[in-house]
């Protein structure tokens, strides 16, 4: 082959390597789009369509036996002169407050304990047990458990010489007491995030600070805390969004009482919606939770740096 034949070949190679790039990548597209269409579907119609739709309705006077009427930011109005909603969003802080800040240290505490000690397959699926039985069926067990007269902790009490405590049944502790049962469904689960993310660390971080004489407690602060804070700062906007969307405890125990202090936002929500029939006033406290939440995971992210890495 001559050098301008040789020239000519690279000059069409060049010419058509584009064209060929371009044609790879319509090739795929109708792939991608086969994947892509369930779950594109499956979020438009039970995510995006219901979104836009209670939008619409926290807009208007709806009892769902008459057409939705207009009336504008009224709902919105009502929602923050209303006392009841005030205080639903009080007890779901405070219950927010007591879950995440016991379930993550635990969580936290097991992950490294799994991290540094053992690595068992088998450990990992007993942590994860509780959180794979349903939410219901955990409430009902504790509320049995924890039953003023029968349930077998107060019996356990009463042999130790201790009163029995009615755990639901008293405004000081029914709060605390759903916070706690749900902390051991999840703390597993968090744990498992967690571990994840300490997987991550590189182990020679750790032989290089062994070497030089720190201890488990100094490595902790020193290494796995900064390291870990992206992947904590995750855990954290999923573990507080979910804390904020506890209903099917609450539904099955205590019901809102003693006195309204276990009436979270979404059970007061249920209650609006479903007992009363003002829909067009439960989309609008849903509208007006979505935004607290929004807000509420922003500030975490950028609070917690979660896209900075001390790894980089």
């Amino acid at each position: 082959m001559t050098v301008a034949d040789r020239k000519r070949r690279t000059r069409h190679e060049a010419e058509t390597a584009p064209l060929a790039r371009r044609r790879r990548g319509v090739g795929d597209l109708p792939v991608a789009v086969v994947f892509l269409l369930p779950a594109a579907v499956g979020f438009t119609v039970f995510y995006l369509w219901p979104t836009l739709r209670t939008m619409y309705l926290s807009f208007t006077d709806y009892s769902l036996l008459a057409p939705p009427e207009w009336i504008g930011v009224d709902n919105y109005r009502r929602v923050f002169q209303d006392r009841l909603f005030w205080n639903a969003l009080t007890v779901t802080v405070e219950y927010v407050v007591i879950n995440i800040g016991v379930q993550t240290i635990v969580a936290l505490g097991m992950a490294v304990l799994m991290h540094r000690l053992t690595r068992s397959t088998a450990i990992r699926g007993l942590l994860l047990l509780p959180y794979l039985v349903a939410n219901v069926v955990v409430a009902l067990i504790w509320y049995a458990m924890l039953d003023a007269q029968l349930g077998i902790v107060n019996q356990a009490l009463e042999w130790v010489g201790l009163d029995p405590v009615a755990f639901f049944g008293e405004t000081a502790t029914a709060i605390p007491t759903i916070a706690l049962v749900n902390v051991w469904r999840h703390m597993g689960y968090t744990a498992l995030l967690i571990f994840a993310g300490l997987q991550a660390i590189p182990a020679t971080v750790y032989e290089a600070a062994a070497t030089d004489g720190a201890s488990e407690m100094t490595m902790f602060r020193k290494i796995t805390l900064p390291l870990l804070r992206p992947a904590l700062a995750l855990v954290l906007v999923l573990t507080v969004i979910g804390s904020f969307q506890i209903f099917d405890t609450v539904a099955v125990t205590t019901k809102g009482g003693p006195i309204n202090s276990t009436r979270v936002i979404y059970y007061y929500i249920y209650e609006q919606a479903f007992q009363r029939f003002n829909f067009g006033y439960a989309a609008a406290i849903c509208v007006t939770l979505f935004a607290i939440l929004a807000s509420l995971a922003l500030m975490q992210l950028k609070l917690l740096r979660a896209s900075d890495s001390d790894l980089d």
